[in-house]
């Protein structure tokens, strides 16, 4: 979808949280740094951090202890963390909500995220809980991104088609997401991506979508 063309069909604008609405990067290495060190291993590698940042919880427990016959405490004692200390460590992206306000005017939001059980604080302490209007977990979903699940999950809950819908993310998962479901994609900071559009700004969607 080149800018400016067909634009006007764009029922919903969907966004992956973490990298996309907020950079978590500091937020992330505390979370599972905390883990790794109740367990007595060294702090995440680089590599270890780029395949946990976009993973789910539980596959990135299963990376980060790959050769330990039971993870039966690691989940315990993940379970056992609170990650409200944490999300004022998420920084939320300059112009967010004021594109969020802007497109609502005249369209849909909504979440795809693999994050689980903390994006209802994360939001609701950012203060974006009004200004999404369906938000699909890793736990709405049988399979996560990279599977096509939550964008499909988006477009049955809109009744729109995969052209009428906008999908912002920044990783790999996402692209694979937005490929397989047919759903126009948007690369936020990741040029490496392939991608209908690459932006390093998100007021850049308001240029796409002629706002």
């Amino acid at each position: 979808m080149e800018a400016g063309q067909n634009v006007k069909s764009v029922k919903v604008l969907a966004f992956d949280c973490d990298g996309v609405m907020f950079d978590t990067e500091k937020s992330n290495r505390i979370y599972y740094n905390r883990i790794l060190e109740h367990f007595g291993r060294p702090p995440l590698t680089r590599e270890q951090f780029d395949y946990v940042h976009m993973s789910t919880v539980k596959e990135a427990l299963y990376f980060l202890f790959k050769g330990m016959d039971n993870l039966d405490a690691v989940f315990d004692f993940t379970r056992s963390m609170t990650y409200d200390s944490l999300i004022p460590h998420m920084e939320i992206e300059p112009f967010l909500k004021p594109l969020l306000h802007t497109v609502r005017k005249v369209m849909k939001t909504a979440i795809a995220t693999n994050r689980s059980t903390t994006m209802n604080g994360v939001i609701a302490y950012h203060g974006l809980s009004d200004l999404f209007d369906l938000v699909v977990t890793s736990l709405d979903v049988e399979r996560p991104k990279p599977h096509p699940d939550q964008l499909i999950r988006i477009m049955d809950h809109f009744q729109a088609a995969p052209d009428e819908v906008l999908y912002i993310g920044d990783s790999k998962t996402d692209e694979q997401a937005a490929l397989t479901s047919g759903v126009p994609f948007v690369s936020y900071k990741n040029p490496s991506l392939s991608a209908a559009h690459h932006i390093g700004d998100l007021r850049e969607i308001l240029a796409i979508l002629n706002l």
